[in-house]
């Protein structure tokens, strides 16, 4: 199924100069720096600003899905479902907002950021180094998309696989962090017990 299907596509608002933090309350403004390459967002870091007259065109909150549009990595992120506020998409990130008959954001996001997708998105993005995919692009990319029960396990699998390579990972150091202290100590213990050189007279 194309993605036009499963939901309508917007481009992120267009800052006509440095957004500037806020004194105090205003939105967050969501920014390309904002979303890592393997698709989170920490809001704790995500600047605030002033922005009164925004249309709600560029607002985002639960349900909506953002999409890196450029970079080294084109990945997408489905917004906290427990996020209580709304903010601000700014170019070059697309809002998807999914059609909740047909897709979960969550399923959207993932089903986006499959290796066939990704794929997909580099034959048809621009640029060298720091690929573009245009919102045409993006509408055209072509997903399986099973019934909405199915979609669910599916993410909630993925999502433990996730971590359990996470764990994995950090197991794997820990264990590199033991084995070179030990081999350390070792190294140590047998220069202690080798009898000094002397020079010869």
């Amino acid at each position: 199924m194309k993605l036009s299907a499963t939901c309508t596509a917007q481009m992120g608002y267009t800052a006509r100069s440095r957004l500037e933090p806020a004194a105090q309350g205003g939105r967050f403004a969501l920014q390309l720096r904002d979303i890592s390459a393997g698709g989170e967002i920490a809001f704790t870091t995500v600047t605030r600003v002033e922005l009164p007259d925004i249309s709600e065109r560029y607002l985002v909150g639960s349900g909506d899905v953002v999409f890196r549009s450029r970079g080294e990595r084109t990945t997408a992120v489905a917004l906290d479902p427990s996020l209580n506020e709304q903010a601000i998409a700014v170019l070059p990130l697309i809002i998807l907002r999914p059609n909740p008959a047909i897709v979960t954001p969550e399923f959207l996001a993932w089903s986006i950021n499959l290796p066939a997708s990704q794929r997909q998105l580099e034959a048809s993005s621009q640029g060298g180094n720091m690929r573009m995919v245009s919102k045409a692009a993006l509408q055209e990319l072509t997903f399986d998309v099973p019934d909405l029960a199915t979609q669910r396990r599916i993410v909630a699998v993925a999502n433990l696989a996730q971590r359990e390579a996470a764990l994995t990972a950090s197991l794997a150091e820990m264990h590199l962090s033991f084995a070179t202290l030990a081999l350390a100590d070792a190294a140590r213990r047998a220069s202690d017990r080798r009898p000094s050189e002397r020079s010869n007279p």
